[in-house]
């Protein structure tokens, strides 16, 4: 099977585009109200995944612990996957149940942390609930999960592909540079990039990196 590339923070209708031209998978828009640094409105989102083709997948990632902010994130821009990226302790298993219910046909992504052995639990506790984890580093002393360009131990992550029954999208300090070994090393379902195909200035993302991504990922898996 072939390993999924994607990407985030797409910005711009023009830069979905450009990814899916790529062969770029997934491609993600962090939205919410602004509570957070660089989150996409519901306009722009519902702009961005409109230059989306069918053979891409939308994917809103939402920051929120709320079921009603996070029920209206999926109203508002309807994306094929929900990417739920707030912290374990603040949006557990049984409302994302609860969230699912609401939407019977929609993938949910849940991000887990990964930081020690503990971590496996967490990510087994979503079995039968999330279609997608996303496995991502979470630097001490940051509020949130991800988007530090930090790699963690693969050695967990390794063990949460093999151990739960949930397709894992490896993220944390992934780029062209290192995309093969993450591969061969943990055997993840897909890749996820943030940091490490933006631009030096993070105002958007840089198609040369992104190209030489998916090339690296279509060679090594």
């Amino acid at each position: 099977m072939t390993t999924l590339v994607q990407i985030y923070e797409v910005t711009s209708p023009k830069e979905a585009a450009a990814l899916a031209a790529l062969g770029v998978n997934h491609i993600g828009v962090l939205v919410g109200k602004g509570k957070f640094p660089r989150e996409q409105s519901y306009t722009a989102a519902r702009q961005i995944f409109a230059a989306v083709p069918a053979r891409g997948q939308k994917l809103s990632l939402s920051l929120a612990n709320q079921i009603e902010e996070l029920a209206e994130v999926v109203e508002e821009t309807r994306p094929d996957i929900l990417h739920l990226g707030t912290r374990p302790d603040d949006l557990i298993p049984s409302q994302v149940l609860e969230l699912k219910a609401l939407f019977p046909t929609l993938k949910v992504m849940r991000t887990i942390p990964v930081r020690d052995e503990r971590d496996i639990a967490i990510a087994k506790s979503y079995e039968g609930i999330a279609d997608f984890l996303l496995l991502d580093t979470w630097k001490s002393g940051e509020p949130e999960i991800g988007a530090c360009g930090l790699v963690h131990d693969w050695a967990v992550s390794r063990r949460i592909v093999a151990e739960v029954q949930i397709d894992v999208i490896l993220a944390g300090g992934i780029g062209p540079e290192n995309a093969s070994e993450a591969i061969r090393l943990v055997s993840p379902a897909g890749l996820d990039s943030k940091t490490k195909t933006d631009l030096p200035d993070g105002s958007g993302k840089d198609l040369q990196k992104v190209r030489a991504m998916v090339q690296a990922v279509r060679r090594a898996g």
